[in-house]
């Protein structure tokens, strides 16, 4: 994996060369060598680890996108700030089936970071509500719910969101008291 710095000289190293093939005459090769050039400016601002870990994720091969999520040792010599919040973010989407708190963590920094996409925000305040919401914080489950729902624009997770909040509506009604109240059956044979 090459440091997002060495990607940008790679990429200037080539544009030269590319630059020099053209003032001899050689122009198809200056068009190739800068179109390998833009391959590398490109994985600057789109790291391959983390698309080929999307890639897995599709295909819901979660320890595939780990295996190529733990190639990136370092995430903040590697990574662009906006890549260090979906690396983050799909930590998160990887744990939250068995460690709630690590991902909330991991969520929580996503966001902090910045992600680029308004639905993988809406996805992770998504997450965060179910997280807080299991946590019986429901007022933070509730302020999470609405920020998903305002940035969900394509209506991608109008189903979760239409579930979460039916959730959060079941667990608010009244609590059963056993005692005097019950059907009116019940309070004829008692009394």
């Amino acid at each position: 994996m090459f440091n997002k710095i060495i990607k940008l000289i790679i990429a200037a190293g080539i544009l030269a060369f590319a630059i020099y093939q053209f003032t001899e005459g050689y122009i198809g090769n200056g068009i190739m060598l800068i179109l390998l050039a833009s391959i590398f400016v490109f994985l600057y601002f789109k790291n391959e680890f983390i698309l080929l870990a999307f890639l897995k994720l599709r295909k819901q091969d979660f320890d595939g996108a780990k295996k190529w999520l733990d190639k990136i040792k370092n995430p903040e010599a590697a990574l662009v700030k906006k890549q260090q919040g979906y690396y983050s973010y799909l930590h998160g989407i990887m744990v939250s089936q068995s460690n709630m708190n690590e991902a909330e963590r991991h969520f929580k920094k996503a966001i902090s970071l910045g992600l680029s996409m308004d639905h993988d925000l809406a996805m992770a305040k998504l997450n965060l509500a179910g997280i807080a919401f299991s946590k019986r914080r429901k007022l933070e489950a509730q302020k999470l719910l609405t920020e998903a729902t305002k940035l969900d624009k394509q209506g991608m997770l109008t189903d979760q969101i239409k579930m979460m909040k039916e959730n959060m509506k079941r667990s608010a009604g009244p609590n059963q008291h056993f005692g005097a109240g019950g059907s009116l059956r019940a309070q004829k044979r008692r009394g």
